[in-house]
């Protein structure tokens, strides 16, 4: 298939799939906030525990899929049903972990950020339920990737339609008792996205069972295989590295924000729930380009390596383009939705702002991790990670926070995207001189 329409056919369907994920969160968040604005703190608070728990399920999912493509480039479908039952081990090994991080955490993660009660016992109760039943996110995810590493998207898309439409459905049920169904308030949010998340993952078994024929799952007898476990995690570690940083980032700006009013916390709640409906359907993009890239990388076919990086990297950027755009016209119509305050409205629509300015530069980067995700050297995109959130983001803003002026705080997203950019440019310049150039031709 022409790499365009190739690019467009393995991408779109996890593109819409995204942003309905995505809109899900802004659907949580937004009846969550209609509870009052310390519920929706709370929830922010939260994020970084959940951000981490997909972390570890979306970067093992990742080095799954690379390697699962590469196999299925090289035509060798043995390491491909080996890598399926040796990936689904790993999900199911982090996500006990998170179970039991669930049971001992929870009370001294929230303590740490705020000793407001009010929040604290509405954090507690919310991510108590999210962690300590994480094995949907974990095993949806799993099988998701096995979808996709197969070109099986449409039926990826599907499965979290599902668990996002059921999501929606189910929150406000839930959380106002709605149809005779118990008042759970927060707790009624947090049970809604783990009930989708359980859901979407059955579907996602029973369609990898029945639809996906390039995979056999054999489990009898089966021992974890140490080479696909570390050949996996080569490329899955530095994604979960990546996104862990992004969680350390998180939970450190909380910190710093919180020190000014609860209610900059709130905003970048908000900002977080916002900015996935515009990078959701970019890293669709970077799901459907890395199987694509390893898939012709291990075939040898240079030109289509080539030809799918420049466009990987026009659409990245104009769909970054967009949301700049959206974030500097029309930034207090996304307030709106969360029931904001005045206070939140002046302290929102300038953050807004400033942190959309950071958006094209954003996209690029993305484009350039999944290239280096997809060749085998995720290690480059960690280094970059750990530069920008934990050397440049987190660093500025707390000095600019010395300022006394919250509004200075948000410059520090166009400060460390401006800095990824330069290294992000520099490792994909290597990249190419090394590795790109010398990719063979075939056909």
């Amino acid at each position: 298939m022409p790499v365009g329409r190739l690019l467009v056919s393995m991408s779109v369907p996890m593109m819409i799939s995204m942003i309905v994920q995505a809109l899900y969160n802004v659907v949580d968040s937004i009846f969550v906030s209609m509870i009052d604005e310390a519920a929706l703190t709370a929830v922010s608070l939260a994020f970084p525990i959940q951000s981490l728990m997909i972390a570890f399920a979306t970067g093992t999912g990742v080095g799954i899929n690379a390697y699962l493509s590469r196999a299925l480039g090289q035509k060798d479908f043995e390491r491909v049903n080996k890598t399926a039952v040796n990936g689904l081990f790993l999900e199911l090994s982090f996500a006990v972990m998170f179970i039991l991080l669930g049971l001992m955490i929870t009370g001294p993660f929230y303590r740490s950020q705020t000793s407001d009660p009010v929040i604290l016992d509405y954090g507690y109760r919310y991510l108590r339920i999210v962690m300590c039943l994480c094995l949907g996110i974990f095993m949806e995810i799993t099988f998701e990737r096995l979808l996709q590493s197969t070109g099986r998207t449409m039926l990826s898309m599907a499965v979290q339609m599902t668990g996002a439409i059921f999501n929606i459905i189910m929150d406000p049920i839930l959380i106002f008792g709605l149809f005779g169904m118990p008042k759970l308030g927060i707790a009624g949010a947090a049970l809604a996205t783990v009930m989708g998340q359980h859901l979407a993952a059955v579907l996602a078994l029973i369609l990898n069972l029945k639809k996906n024929t390039d995979i056999r799952f054999r489990f009898r007898g089966f021992r974890p295989d140490p080479s696909i476990i570390r050949g996996v995690l080569t490329v899955g570690i530095p994604s979960i590295i990546m996104q862990a940083i992004g969680s350390v980032m998180t939970y450190g700006m909380n910190r710093i924000l919180i020190s000014f009013t609860s209610t900059a916390t709130a905003v970048f709640g908000v900002y977080f729930k916002i900015n996935s409906l515009i990078f959701m359907p970019v890293f669709g993009l970077n799901n459907g380009s890395v199987p694509i890239i390893a898939y012709n990388y291990g075939a040898q076919r240079r030109k289509r390596v080539t030809d799918t990086i420049r466009l990987l990297f026009t659409i990245a950027v104009s769909i970054m383009t967009v949301g700049c755009l959206l974030f500097e016209l029309i930034p207090g119509v996304f307030f709106r939705l969360f029931n904001a305050s005045d206070h939140m409205l002046e302290i929102g629509i300038p953050a807004f702002r400033i942190i959309g300015l950071s958006f094209p530069f954003a996209g690029y980067c993305i484009a350039v991790g999944s290239v280096f995700q997809a060749l085998g050297k995720g290690i480059y995109s960690m280094i970059n990670s750990i530069c920008r959130q934990l050397v440049v983001l987190l660093p500025s803003a707390w000095l600019l926070a010395q300022t006394g002026v919250l509004q200075n705080v948000w410059w520090s997203y166009p400060i460390a995207e401006i800095a990824s950019v330069l290294m992000s440019t520099y490792f994909y310049r290597k990249i190419t001189r090394e590795i790109i150039s010398k990719i063979g031709e075939k056909g």
